[in-house]
């Protein structure tokens, strides 16, 4: 699969195992998805010079906005890039749901 064929099969993922719904991702209107969809950017970025990351692990960076049980980072860089882009187009989504 390319990146967007990754990216939509993680969204779609999102949906119908977490439950992640449009109607879920509207009460995130404080910056989370983007925000969460940063952490895995940078992570993957740090995978990808393989620099070691700044935080445990199993712990999760302090610009992340949820709990850290939901911080869920991947060893493999595309894994965090399609993490992100799903995220990314969860944003757009609401975004575009909050006009109509």
């Amino acid at each position: 699969m390319n990146g967007i064929e990754l990216i939509a099969a993680e969204r779609q993922r999102q949906i119908g195992k977490k439950g992640w719904s449009r109607e879920h991702d509207d009460w995130h209107i404080a910056g989370e998805l983007t925000d969460a969809a940063e952490c895995y950017l940078h992570h993957a970025n740090m995978l990808e010079q393989l620099i070691k990351p700044s935080y445990n692990m199993n712990g999760a960076p302090s610009e992340w906005p949820w709990q850290a049980c939901w911080w869920k980072p991947s060893d493999d860089v595309v894994r965090n890039l399609v993490k992100a882009g799903a995220l990314i187009a969860a944003e757009i989504d609401r975004l575009q749901h909050k006009r109509a």
